[in-house]
């Protein structure tokens, strides 16, 4: 199996919350998907889609409600089934174990930023930014991930520009909203990086 990539990293400690499914077949093999559910130090829960290869989830024997540790990378799709591209996104597991450790959310990216920077500010007077970045896998592909800072991270990232090269790290976080459609409201479910520390590299990957 390849290693995990050095640019892309996720280490998450939590629950399974369904059964595995089959998710589609690429390079010959299946692979399977279920949710895994990480608990924050608030309370409330990240629920996240873990992408594994078949003989992978065999060899754990996991039943639901399991507790797990997941290594891996955060990878993205465009979901083009329903009205318009919305950006989906997974962890494909590298390294999947039983676990009694606590929970656990960590994310570690290097990417460039391929969109300009979002900043705004909440009804409560908070500084925030959206980022996109894209993170290179091996080969020809990147994953786009939408990241989200608060604060000085925010204030600091606002100034970037388009071809920005990043690192990060961070939780990655599901955020439920509605969806106003013709038929009514939809409930559905976005992704993101949420970035606690991040920084500006320069060409050579050294901090500006």
């Amino acid at each position: 199996m390849d290693m995990i990539q050095e640019n892309n990293r996720v280490r998450l400690c939590g629950t399974m919350a369904g059964a595995p499914r089959y998710s589609h077949r690429a390079g010959g093999q299946d692979f399977w998907l279920f949710p895994l559910e990480v608990r924050r130090l608030s309370g409330s829960s990240d629920v996240l889609n873990i992408v594994l290869r078949r003989e992978q989830l065999a060899a754990v024997e996991a039943s639901e409600r399991a507790r797990l540790l997941v290594t891996g990378e955060v990878r993205s799709y465009n979901n083009r089934r329903d009205e318009g591209a919305r950006l989906v996104l997974t962890v494909l597991a590298r390294e999947l174990a039983l676990t009694d450790e606590p929970d656990d959310n960590r994310v570690w990216l290097k990417g460039t930023l391929c969109k300009a920077p979002n900043p705004r500010v909440t009804p409560l007077g908070r500084d925030i930014c959206d980022l996109l970045v894209a993170v290179n896998r091996r080969g020809t592909h990147s994953d786009y991930l939408p990241c989200i800072c608060w604060g000085s991270c925010a204030r600091e990232a606002a100034g970037w520009s388009v071809g920005t090269v990043i690192r990060l790290e961070g939780r990655f976080q599901s955020r439920a909203y509605m969806k106003l459609r013709e038929d009514g409201l939809e409930r559905r479910v976005a992704y993101e990086i949420s970035a606690s520390t991040l920084e500006a590299l320069t060409p050579d990957g050294d901090l500006h």
